[in-house]
């Protein structure tokens, strides 16, 4: 599947595009913006963009008001398909943020329920009791997203609402076009929901992908052949970064040969992960890392590790944003796409990743670990790759069996003699594939 291989630009549009944080009502057409971001996107060496929510929502998205129109603080459906269509033509392909779980305040069937109370045919869609009172007043209990109560649970038992979903999914595939779906806090998706999502999008477009939200657990129970296709690798997110903060390379190590490694009792091998180093809910890689210099061998391990990597909007270039201050410092408006050495560097992991069988679908094995250093292999067919990576503020030199006497580093195409050992320099990571 084309997902496998692939590499994902994420934006959040509403903040990227500079929209209110409040709906106003005001229609604009800011995602139009998002044609400015083709070229750049492309020069990453991403190949897919995940866009999160765009539809009629209360504030940030994930409150949808309606499954069918974008929001207007981002404009209209032809100015989504517009951009969609560049997309497209750029040989990108679009995935949406299906937000399936929960619904906003504002949504209109929630609405015509607290208008009509107990003569509203849409009370079934909700899990609610007219036994009892909402914070809002609303005169009726009902449930929302773990304690959230602007975000309104679905009742997706009830048929009506699961079509009604699913009605809007084909409506995007007629009118974008799109390629597939994050699935918002799959974690909280029933498995009977998932495999008639599953199921149903099977039939809409060939290898139409289901990308889950998932945090912490057994990733099989969502990521399987009746459900989805891959889920968010948060377990390895973690490790990316504390493992440099804490100088700690054993703690990403271990979670790699935990998850992919040759061990009868290995979790994932041969699955594909959504890999990141940040996103639109998580502290930017360069305000997590304690050490700015780590920030290109985290990069280095995620291009070169099993999975499917992300990169956030700004963070290839290393801009800054604190959980702790907001959701909106995560997910900033930006005039342009800026370029530096931290998005050279990128581009050229990504592109070396793409034309790499090994490091797309290769086998994972550690050959060294230390606090400071790991070098991992990765084999696929009758290629090896071996993924170097330095943590430490001086040269390393590693003594290995590396099986081969010269390789080529393909994030910079240099040949590389192993006589004598290894060396790699302070802050360093090397992509070699064995001759």
């Amino acid at each position: 599947m084309w997902f496998d291989n692939a590499v994902i630009y994420q934006i959040y549009p509403l903040g990227l595009c500079g929209a209110p944080q409040d709906n106003d009502g005001i229609q604009a057409h800011r995602i139009l913006k998002l044609l400015d971001w083709v070229d750049h996107i492309r020069k990453t060496g991403a190949d897919t963009v995940l866009l999160n929510p765009l539809f009629e929502s209360d504030r940030h998205g994930y409150d949808t008001r309606d499954y069918r129109t974008v929001d207007c603080r981002l404009g209209t459906n032809e100015d989504l398909k517009t951009v969609c269509d560049a997309f497209h033509e750029a040989d990108l392909r679009v995935m949406l943020d299906g937000v399936f779980n929960h619904v906003g305040r504002g949504f209109w069937a929630f609405r015509d329920v607290q208008q009509k109370k107990w003569d509203s045919p849409y009370k079934d869609w909700f899990h609610l009791s007219f036994d009892g009172n909402s914070n809002y007043n609303d005169g009726f209990w009902y449930e929302g997203w773990e304690g959230h109560y602007e975000l309104v649970k679905l009742n997706l038992h009830n048929p009506a609402v699961v079509q009604h979903q699913f009605d809007a999914i084909r409506s995007w595939v007629e009118q974008f076009d799109i390629d597939g779906l994050r699935l918002d806090v799959a974690y909280c998706l029933s498995e009977d929901y998932l495999r008639q999502l599953r199921s149903f999008t099977n039939g809409l477009k060939p290898d139409f992908v289901l990308m889950g939200e998932t945090l912490h657990g057994d990733y099989n129970r969502w990521m399987n052949d009746q459900m989805c296709h891959s889920v968010t690798n948060y377990e390895c997110y973690k490790g990316l970064w504390s493992s440099f903060n804490s100088m700690n390379l054993f703690e990403i190590g271990h979670s790699l040969q935990r998850q992919f490694g040759p061990e009868q009792w290995t979790l994932y091998r041969g699955k594909h992960l959504l890999s990141f180093l940040d996103n639109h809910d998580v502290t930017r890689i360069a305000s997590m890392l304690g050490e700015p210099r780590h920030i290109l061998p985290a990069y280095g391990i995620l291009f070169g590790m099993p999975g499917v990597p992300a990169l956030y909007y700004g963070s290839e270039w290393g801009i800054q944003g604190h959980k702790n201050q907001g959701d909106a410092s995560l997910r900033p408006a930006l005039e342009k796409p800026e370029w530096n050495d931290l998005t050279d560097a990128i581009a050229a992991m990504a592109k070396a990743r793409k034309e790499s069988g090994a490091l797309c679908n290769g086998s994972y094995r550690n050959v060294v670990l230390t606090n400071r250093q790991i070098i991992f292999e990765r084999c696929w067919e009758n290629e090896r790759v071996l993924v170097a990576v330095n943590a430490d503020n001086v040269p390393y030199t590693a003594h290995f069996d590396a099986r081969a006497g010269r390789a080529t580093d393909l994030i910079t195409g240099k040949l590389h003699d192993f006589g004598g050992g290894s060396e790699l320099p302070p802050y360093s990571v090397a992509f070699w594939r064995t001759e």
